[in-house]
């Protein structure tokens, strides 16, 4: 009888314990996923720091070429031969800007594209700060400048935007997901369209 008691109780205590720690693993995996969502929003919610917090986080470069439009120097610079898998976020806000998909050698040494990932992150505006006119290009949500665009571009578009590696960050296909760009995933897949000419970043 005495047995038979301790069984049960010892099987009700095994029960407790698994139910509990069930419990607690998925409370962990509700907050995770909780968590996750509020990563990727705070992503889609591209904003502007403050001068004081812009110093800190970019460096000289990046400071002059986004904040007080600076030119880099051409072929010494990260992009303008990177020929791997990605998007191009705006190192400022990190709103995504261009895809290697439509990145190719212009022979400038800055990084080109025959088109923006998403034109609604992009705005331009007259340059006439040297001599004769130019169109600048800026993010839309930090106002970075990015730098400029000609009409001397590959077909289908006949555009290149001509870019500063100082005012762009690159996430890689592998890192995508992870960084909170997974809707862009799907641009890299087989049989994936590109802009004709463009996507053949050689």
């Amino acid at each position: 009888m005495k047995s038979s008691i301790a069984l049960s109780l010892a099987l009700s205590f095994s029960l407790m314990f698994m139910f509990s720690s069930f419990t607690a693993w998925s409370q962990e995996k509700s907050q995770e996923k909780i968590a996750g969502k509020e990563h990727y929003a705070m992503k889609a919610d591209y904003k502007k720091p403050s001068p004081d917090e812009l110093k800190k986080r970019l460096t000289p470069e990046q400071f002059k070429v986004t904040q007080k439009e600076g030119t880099e120097s051409p072929f010494h610079n990260a992009h303008w031969d990177n020929h791997e898998a990605g998007i191009y976020v705006d190192v400022v806000s990190g709103e995504p800007l261009f895809s290697s998909r439509d990145k190719y050698d212009s022979g400038t040494g800055w990084p080109s594209f025959s088109k923006p990932l998403k034109p609604e992150n992009v705005f331009e505006k007259k340059d006439r700060s040297l001599f004769g006119s130019r169109t600048e290009v800026r993010s839309k949500h930090a106002d970075s400048h990015l730098g400029h665009v000609f009409d001397d571009g590959p077909a289908p578009t006949g555009l290149r935007y001509c870019m500063n590696s100082a005012s762009l960050r690159f996430v890689p296909v592998s890192q995508l997901k992870e960084q909170g760009y997974e809707e862009f995933v799907k641009l890299f897949s087989p049989g994936a369209e590109t802009s004709g000419k463009a996507g053949v970043s050689r």
